[in-house]
């Protein structure tokens, strides 16, 4: 009886060693996958942090911008170095893109008017904006000295505009009357209809945004 209780024991102990590796070995494959997947975790939480980086947004260029800079002289008078150094009317005379807008100055006898004042902001409209009204109608506008004067002054601002300030702005020219401006980055328009086609142009005494279209006064 004694000797079938210590056989039994025994077995018992055998069972218990052989099951001691395996129970071992399961917690080892545990720690391992679990430390694989904390690897895992990590190596990716870069990648995630990347990914929900915010966008920037556009924002307003320092110096002249926008398609028709391309046209624009590298060098000499007519140059954007060569207009910085000039007022306004002249260095408009120096860019063979706004030489309608300059005969009209002359015209209206705002040459000296322009060249004089300080920080000003000019929208030039150029030869393709005059292009766009009907020759007999421009003709008559040129002739008529008090309407001419009424349109070109609607064109300046009595202080100078950055680009931010153009986003969403209302200003009175020297017209008296104001005029409307919005967008962004290197997108701006006039009263929802001229479009700045070169803009933040430097000259000794104004800034100069050239639009696509001829601005109308509101009255």
């Amino acid at each position: 009886m004694t000797a079938l209780r210590y056989r039994r024991a025994a077995l018992a102990l055998t069972a218990a060693a052989a099951i001691l590796p395996l129970t071992l070995t399961a917690c080892g494959g545990d720690d391992s996958s679990s430390d694989a997947a904390s690897d895992k975790a990590s190596s990716s939480a870069p990648a995630e942090e990347k990914s929900s980086a915010p966008t920037e947004d556009a924002t307003p260029a320092d110096g002249p911008f926008g398609p028709a800079c391309a046209t624009v002289p590298k060098d000499g008078a007519g140059s954007f170095d060569g207009m910085a150094q000039d007022p306004v009317a002249t260095a408009a005379s120096n860019n063979p893109a706004l030489s309608t807008l300059v005969t009209a100055v002359k015209k209206a006898g705002l040459v000296d008017t322009l060249n004089s004042a300080q920080n000003i902001t000019v929208f030039a409209p150029t030869n393709d904006a005059f292009a766009k009204i009907p020759k007999a109608d421009l003709d008559k506008v040129l002739a008529d000295k008090e309407m001419l004067t009424n349109i070109l002054t609607y064109h300046v601002v009595g202080e100078k505009l950055s680009p931010t300030q153009l986003e969403n702005g209302t200003y009175d020219t020297l017209q008296k009357s104001s005029l409307t401006t919005k967008g962004s980055g290197e997108n701006y328009t006039v009263n929802n209809t001229s479009k700045v086609v070169c803009g933040n142009v430097p000259t000794a005494n104004a800034t100069v945004y050239i639009v696509d279209t001829v601005l109308m006064p509101k009255s």
